[in-house]
């Protein structure tokens, strides 16, 4: 018994190196990405074709200076990127990995629980540091990411009922004909448009509103405490990707076509960062309340009668 569990946290490990490494090379390629969208090189410099710089950027932000604002609340304010970058990685337990590892039954439930603690990190960002700017991206971000995690939490419904299962491994098996993306389109695209506004990204990166809010709830942070903020960020967006492979795509683990359908979703995470311009703060929640929750509402209500009157024809 305790071999297995020392063998289940040195897979955990292993899976929080390669996750972290991963997100080193996502920022790579989105300065690739975005530099070639703006007709322009990205980082090429550092090693051959500016591989490296990851690292040296990584290297750098670590071995700046700590500051901290002197009427921070400085405990919470120290600790709330830590909080914030464990809460992304803890999200990863969940990977549906067929050998093992934490491979529990409520795995869906256990994702909507560690989403939803992660709003009260950016929360505690934005308020620590006692200045004007990241409380406003700080209420912006809880505002914003309570509104989308209902219709995440909706679509997420729809296949519980569909699937009659609580676990992500379930995807897999429901999946070995035909992909659940054809099954469900709209649900896919709410999905998408939701890990968007889930994960701060553009177009809806109000609590890093750059324009209005000077860089928004991380504007006092400098050094280590940005560098895991950022991490965070891009952990989430890896995961949530792998997630869209999971649910809509297939979510065979032992394939290659899975982690390729991984990388093309994180691609479009950057394509649309270099595409479209940041919405307008009521048109996003207009588009929350109004457009997606009325949308997987019905998405679930129709999968549920689907589902009852299956099971009457089966009886």
């Amino acid at each position: 018994m305790y071999v297995l569990d020392y063998i289940s946290l040195v897979c955990m490990l292993l899976l929080v190196i390669c996750v972290l490494v991963g997100v080193a090379f996502l920022t790579l390629l989105e300065r690739k990405v975005l530099g070639y969208i703006q007709i322009r090189k990205g980082p090429n410099k550092v090693g051959f074709m500016g591989i490296m710089q990851p690292f040296s950027d990584a290297i750098k932000l670590f071995s700046k200076e700590q500051t901290f604002p002197l009427l921070s609340n400085y405990i919470m304010y120290y600790y709330s990127p830590v909080m914030s970058l464990f809460l992304s990685l803890l999200m990863w337990s969940v990977m549906p990995y067929l050998l093992g590892l934490f491979m529990f039954n409520l795995s869906m439930l256990f994702f909507l629980c560690v989403t939803s603690l992660g709003v009260y990190t950016v929360m505690i960002a934005g308020w620590s540091s006692n200045s004007s700017y990241s409380l406003l991206g700080g209420m912006r971000a809880v505002a914003q990411t309570i509104s989308y995690e209902v219709s995440l939490a909706l679509v997420f419904m729809s296949f519980m009922i569909l699937i009659s299962s609580f676990s992500l491994m379930d995807f897999f098996k429901f999946q070995e004909y035909i992909w659940l993306i054809f099954l469900a389109l709209p649900l896919s695209m709410i999905w998408f448009v939701s890990s968007l506004a889930e994960t701060n990204r553009t177009p809806f990166d109000f609590a890093e509103g750059e324009s209005e809010l000077v860089s928004g709830f991380n504007v006092e942070y400098s050094s280590g405490g940005f560098a895991l903020i950022f991490l965070s960020e891009y952990s989430s967006i890896l995961f949530m990707s792998m997630l869209f492979s999971v649910m809509f795509m297939g979510s065979n683990l032992y394939s290659l076509s899975f982690y390729l359908m991984l990388v093309f979703i994180s691609f479009l995470f950057i394509w649309v960062r270099g595409t479209l311009p940041r919405f307008r703060y009521d048109k996003l929640m207009y588009l929350a309340w109004s457009g997606f929750l009325p949308i997987s509402l019905n998405f679930m209500f129709f999968y549920l009668g689907l589902k009852v009157f299956l099971y009457s024809l089966l009886i």
